[in-house]
């Protein structure tokens, strides 16, 4: 162990660091942790100098972190959320919690869960703060990193979502696929067969960090593969272009069960096996050493 490496990191240095790879702004790093920008700028520059790397450099007006910075981000959150659980042994009382939650899931999935999540809020920690973003933009990395909590997502239980050993899934919400269509879809009034299913042209839920969905695969291997016209990035998306076309959805039944998007298309059981599907809460291992995660962990089990 290098003793004498370590005596010039400070817990003020890594906190900073953390800070900055969320905000990716000095002055909003600054609000973050109650000091002057120039306290923060200060605190990086010594970092950069110990580490010998430059951690951040300016790209317009965003400040991007290095392929290091990125590449020691989640050690950076691990430490830290040891750290605080070390420094926080008490029962953790959501009542007087003035910290912040951070969440990550599609626009579709948040119709699904928003009345737990505002009784969260509202109920259960008046005084905390809840952030919820995009997957789009916040997905795995940003749980490794801690950016986020959580995320809340929809896919197939029958393979494993990623091989990523730090990162944990746990079913909160079991559910079923449908095949959602416009009334005036020719196929709207008779049953759905895997012939009508196979020769029509479909709406595909684009996710890169997701494996292809086992669905897809029976398809491939029983039958042959569908075609996917257009691609989106949520099922609103998907169901309102359902609606101006005779192109069909394969969907969550729950949303469409909820979604206003929904209200008005023809929804059928698929004509094939396709497993199971579920709604996952996903999070950092290391996470759970942090009391109110822990406690946030335990209220999203629930929240179905």
């Amino acid at each position: 162990m290098d003793i004498e490496g370590l005596s010039k990191v400070g817990f003020k240095h890594i906190l900073a660091l953390h800070v900055m790879l969320d905000t990716r702004s000095v002055t909003k790093s600054a609000e973050v942790l109650s000091v002057t920008p120039s306290s923060v700028s200060k605190t990086i520059t010594q970092l950069r100098d110990i580490l010998d790397d430059e951690l951040f450099y300016r790209d317009g007006s965003q400040l991007t972190p290095t392929s290091y910075a990125v590449k020691i981000a989640p050690l950076v959150h691990s430490m830290l959320a040891s750290m605080n659980g070390l420094l926080n042994q008490t029962r953790f009382e959501p009542n007087s919690f003035e910290g912040r939650f951070s969440l990550s899931m599609r626009e579709s999935t948040f119709e699904l869960f928003a009345h737990s999540l505002a009784r969260l809020t509202i109920e259960c920690t008046p005084k905390a703060k809840l952030n919820i973003m995009t997957k789009a933009r916040f997905g795995f990395d940003a749980l490794h990193s801690g950016q986020v909590d959580f995320i809340i997502l929809p896919h197939d239980v029958s393979q494993a979502p990623t091989n990523t050993k730090e990162l944990i899934w746990e079913v909160i919400l079991e559910d079923e696929l449908v095949c959602l269509m416009s009334a005036d879809n020719p196929l709207a009034d008779r049953e759905l067969t895997i012939d009508d299913y196979l020769n029509s042209q479909h709406i595909g839920i684009a996710d890169a960090e997701l494996n292809r969905p086992y669905f897809e695969q029976t398809l491939r291997q029983k039958y042959r593969a569908r075609e996917v016209k257009v691609n989106v990035s949520d099922f609103g998306a998907a169901a309102v272009l359902c609606h101006q076309s005779n192109l069909l959805f394969t969907s969550s039944k729950k949303w469409a069960d909820v979604a206003l998007q929904a209200k008005g298309l023809v929804s059928k059981p698929l004509p094939f096996e396709y497993g199971k599907v579920a709604y996952s809460l996903v999070w950092n291992r290391a996470s759970i050493n942090d009391h109110a995660i822990a406690w946030l962990c335990h209220y999203l089990r629930n929240i179905s």
